[in-house]
């Protein structure tokens, strides 16, 4: 591809993600880049699109690095795509994988086949980060229903020599290995162990297992047994070592050859968090793409800042959803919400709850291998059982996803003061591991920040957002429930932040991984606007059914106002939420022991919400709805026009009431989008109803005015307000294009509307871009400004 016919290398204006699988492949995406030059994207954002397992809807479990995901397309398709992005004038923004690969299928991934087949002495053995001492040589697999024996006893598991139908990687070596089955597991053997006959022998097959460099195991026990690095719980996902040089090159050498041929100007990384030098892995990539556009999927803490000297643009955009979210919740609502809540711990005592279990439980495994990194001297004194102690105290009181050691040494020093406060039995212990821990060059270092993430996210993310429920929409990926809500000064301090510090990042209100959509987490801020009709219609919701356990019921019932709608799939989607709700919660059920009985009792609810409790649902969706949209609209232009590179998630310039994967990635009508497109630029400005079209207005005004005229977004200032109403506004200039968004729209409709309040504007005149309104500079009345909708769009007129 010519350089003529690519876009200009730098950061984009703004990104549309799209998910790339097979029932929405490369061609499909290149189908809707017109539609995307239309709306007003500058860049396509892809999902994962190397090769992944089988089936795979999200992409995240990658098999094969080196080549295109054939199901979505093949490298063929990705030229195809290319060319339309091109030709639709959109740069390409792809996301990778650069921590781990999918393993659920041996056969599917090359790398992992041949380690199987052939131990430490196979050329992907340094691939990935395996304890080989810790299995004994061998690489463990606990993936079995039952015991080995056990297993062996009932026949379940067959070996046989290699026939010419036997299932293997494309690429394995052709070696004379046969294969081991466990009904729909095949696992290579190694050369010269096959048996002459297929046989279900218990003596056979325990003759063949023992002359295997893998070991099979209870999946139970796994976090004995295992001994390779995961990603998260994932037992499916094993870790990549790509801080060694060869394994980075092999694994990014389809990634490097997208760039160097014009194919991707930009790359979204996983999970940097994961890898043993996030900040090497960013220095070697820059360097072999020539200093691409890259963003990094980073949770912030309130407070946290992204390392300065990474090669990075920024974070993928969870700090600015955070941000804008609070501004549009009602800090009234924050003691009566509390109050009506369940009771239960605070926030700061669940997730050291949660936090310790995981480190006790589903990262027992990762926390056995950094006692095993202990100085042989430091192992002796204190003993493996109060040295894991000791660990999972220090993970639990770890205040941030990771530190990148020595830089933030002192979240260290501050993790070792809370866990010695609160178990003065191990202040000992932690005191003799905090300088072992600190040495950044060690081994016990890079792992222990390499746990801390896992044990965080799987804690809080995936535990305690589950039963902390007073508001669901502040229960979000990178945001801290505990904080309520922001001030619009406030704001503008973390928006002026943004525009000085990381003016390339994304922003994003809705992603693949956030729990809520951006306009469920907008109808349910309402409810920070009426906490005790709220409070009130959730106990009558829950007097007609109930799970037993308050939080969940807390939970479900707000799910249920959040996506109400008129879809005819929303009953089977609303099960399946509320199933995945229940056992990441652990309230009476876990996906580990689904307990049948009271997962009966969370499907009644959910039943009930279609049928008994419809009317108080309905009723209570009636009064938040319109609200909602305000709200909707309000965030969207506060992203959209905000400081960093927005990204919109597909198909969420329309309405968009969903739900945790994979609820979220549900099929995109982009025909309908393209005829209320069509019907807006004819002229048509449309009502703020449920059809959504006011939202795409507002989208495809603001993303093209920042792709056609980036010089109206070049810094961040405050506009003043005034007026009695002028807390319920947000508005700044950002350079030429100023903005100007409603918040808290039922306590404005209470207090009478706008009334006197108005917005200082510089000397104008003014022209909204979304409904050609002009407006006068100096105080312009917001009842003017925002006459047709609760959100203005300003720049100069003429």
């Amino acid at each position: 591809m010519s350089d003529a016919t690519r876009p200009s290398v730098g950061a984009p204006a703004s990104t549309y993600r799209l998910q790339v699988r097979a029932s929405f492949d490369l061609d499909a995406a290149a189908d809707v880049t017109g539609y995307l030059r239309d709306l007003g994207a500058d860049w396509a954002y892809l999902s994962p699109i190397l090769q992944s397992a089988g089936g795979s809807d999200h992409g995240y479990d990658v098999v094969d690095p080196t080549r295109v995901d054939e199901a979505r397309g093949g490298a063929a398709g990705l030229d195809r795509f290319a060319a339309a992005a091109r030709a639709a004038a959109l740069g390409v923004l792809v996301d990778i994988v650069p921590n781990h690969q999918g393993v659920a299928v041996p056969a599917e991934n090359p790398w992992w086949w041949d380690v199987l087949a052939y131990g430490e002495q196979s050329a992907h053995a340094a691939s990935f980060d395996i304890d080989w001492a810790h299995g004994g040589g061998r690489l463990r697999l606990p993936v079995l229903g039952a015991e080995l024996d056990d297993v062996i006893a009932a026949g379940e598991l067959t070996v046989a020599p290699e026939s010419p139908d036997s299932p293997h990687a494309p690429d394995a070596p052709a070696a004379p290995f046969g294969t081991a089955r466990y009904y729909d597991l095949v696992l290579p053997l190694a050369p010269g162990t096959a048996p002459l006959h297929e046989t279900t022998d218990a003596a056979a097959v325990r003759d063949v297992l023992a002359r295997q460099h893998w070991e099979l195991g209870f999946w139970r026990r796994a976090e004995d047994l295992l001994n390779y690095r995961r990603f998260f719980t994932v037992t499916s996902l094993a870790g990549v070592r790509v801080e060694r040089p060869d394994v980075f090159d092999a694994s990014h050498v389809e990634v490097v050859r997208w760039v160097r041929d014009g194919l991707v100007d930009g790359l979204r990384i996983d999970h940097p968090d994961g890898l043993a030098d996030p900040g090497g892995y960013l220095d070697r990539l820059s360097d072999a793409t020539g200093g691409v556009y890259t963003v990094v999927e980073k949770i912030l803490e309130p407070g946290e800042e992204l390392p300065g000297w990474w090669a990075a643009e920024g974070t993928t955009g969870y700090d600015a959803l955070g941000e804008i979210e609070r501004v549009l919740v009602d800090p009234a609502g924050e003691r009566p919400l509390t109050d009506a809540a369940p009771q239960g711990p605070g926030w700061d005592e669940l997730i050291a709850r949660t936090k310790r279990d995981v480190a006790d439980t589903s990262q027992a495994a990762e926390v056995g291998r950094l006692v095993r990194c202990l100085p042989a001297e430091a192992r002796e004194t204190l003993g493996d059982a109060v040295a894991r102690d000791a660990l999972a105290e220090l993970l639990t009181r770890f205040d941030v996803y990771r530190a990148y050691l020595p830089a933030g040494a002192d979240r260290l020093a501050r993790a070792a003061a809370e866990a010695s406060a609160h178990r003065p039995d191990l202040a000992e212990a932690v005191a003799r591991l905090v300088p072992l821990i600190a040495d950044a060059d060690a081994e016990l270092s890079h792992r222990f920040m390499q746990t801390t993430g896992p044990v965080m996210a799987k804690g809080v993310e995936d535990r305690a957002f589950y039963r902390f429920t007073r508001l669901g929409s502040l229960t979000e990926v990178g945001g801290d429930p505990s904080r309520f809500s922001l001030t619009v000064p406030q704001l503008h301090d973390a928006f002026a932040r943004r525009q000085a510090s990381w003016p390339h990042a994304l922003t994003a209100l809705t992603t693949h991984d956030t729990k809520r959509s951006e306009d469920t987490r907008a109808r349910l801020d309402v409810l920070a606007e009426i906490p005790e009709r709220w409070a009130a219609a959730r106990g009558e919701l829950s007097a007609i059914a109930s799970t037993g356990d308050g939080a969940l019921d807390d939970l479900l019932w707000q799910a249920v106002v959040g996506v109400w709608s008129d879809d005819p799939d929303l009953g089977d989607r609303l099960h399946a939420y509320a199933e995945k709700a229940a056992r990441e919660s652990g309230a009476g059920t876990s996906w580990e022991d689904p307990d049948e009985a009271f997962e009966a009792g969370v499907h009644a609810l959910v039943d009930a919400a279609a049928g008994a409790a419809r009317p108080v649902v309905e009723r209570v969706v009636d009064e938040i709805a319109g609200a909602g949209r305000s709200n909707g609209l309000s965030a969207k232009l506060l992203q959209l026009a905000g400081p960093g590179v927005p990204d919109v998630y597909q198909g969420t310039e329309l309405w968009d009431h969903s739900l945790v994967d994979p609820d979220n990635r549900r099929a995109v009508d982009y025909d309908a989008r393209r005829t209320l497109l069509a019907r807006i630029d004819d002229g048509w400005h449309p009502p703020v109803d449920a059809s959504g079209a006011a939202k795409l207005l507002l989208v495809s005004r603001t993303l093209r005015l920042r792709r056609d005229r980036p010089e109206l977004f070049t810094r961040y200032t405050p506009l003043e307000t005034a007026g009695a109403a002028r807390d319920h506004a947000v508005a700044f200039d950002r350079g030429g294009a100023i903005a100007i968004a409603t918040r808290l729209p039922l306590g404005l409709a209470a207090r009478g509307g706008w009334t006197d309040a108005a917005v200082m504007l510089p000397a104008g005149p003014w022209r909204d871009e979304l409904t050609g309104r002009l407006v006068s500079g100096g105080a312009a009345p917001l009842a003017q400004v925002l006459a047709d909708y609760p959100v203005a769009l300003l720049t100069r007129a003429g």
